[in-house]
């Protein structure tokens, strides 16, 4: 059966829903009117209603089309944009949701702050990143979350402060008793 955008001779008008009547079909087409029908072509082609070689052909013949009552013939069998859905959509089964990303430990992440602090508080903060990091890795063997990475990271940031400043103390302590002693 041959379709109406096919044919060679002059296009009949269509006085369908949304689309020019029969007294405006022979009107010139502007690029807007191109567009819109290529438009409803994508959306009947992405809703299985057109094949391949079919969309590609009406496409490239709305480019050339001259009226708008040709236009019309191109999108005459199509509904005008993605069909509505009819009913709501079914909720998803929880297979078939995404899984939440896991929250990484809370204490882990303090740790890792206390231990990255712990330069500019002159290692004031050096103390809390080795508790807070202890108790951490405590929970994760426990729980499974993520977040040991961090809380390793502020163990190790804490206990370097802490041991700069032991030995900046001691050795402070060495010198006031050998400058003092002597």
């Amino acid at each position: 059966m041959p379709q109406p955008w096919a044919g060679q001779g002059m296009p009949q008008p269509w006085a369908g829903q949304g689309m020019p009547s029969a007294s405006s079909s022979g009107m010139l087409a502007s690029h807007a009117d191109r567009e819109r029908t290529v438009d409803v072509l994508r959306a009947g082609f992405g809703e299985g209603r057109l094949e391949q070689p079919e969309f590609e052909k009406r496409v490239a013949r709305a480019y050339a089309s001259r009226t708008v009552g040709e236009l019309a013939l191109l999108v005459a069998d199509l509904p005008h944009g993605p069909m509505p859905m009819t009913t709501a959509p079914a909720p998803l089964p929880g297979t078939f949701l995404p899984v939440p990303p896991a929250r990484t430990n809370g204490k882990a992440v303090g740790a890792f702050v206390c231990g990255l602090l712990c330069v500019p508080t002159m290692g004031f903060t050096g103390i809390p990143a080795i508790v807070l990091g202890h108790t951490a890795r405590a929970e994760i063997r426990r729980t499974g979350e993520p977040g040991d990475g961090f809380a390793l990271t502020g163990v190790i940031l804490g206990w370097l402060a802490t041991g700069f400043w032991a030995l900046v103390l001691v050795l402070g302590m060495v010198s006031a008793v050998v400058s003092g002693g002597g």
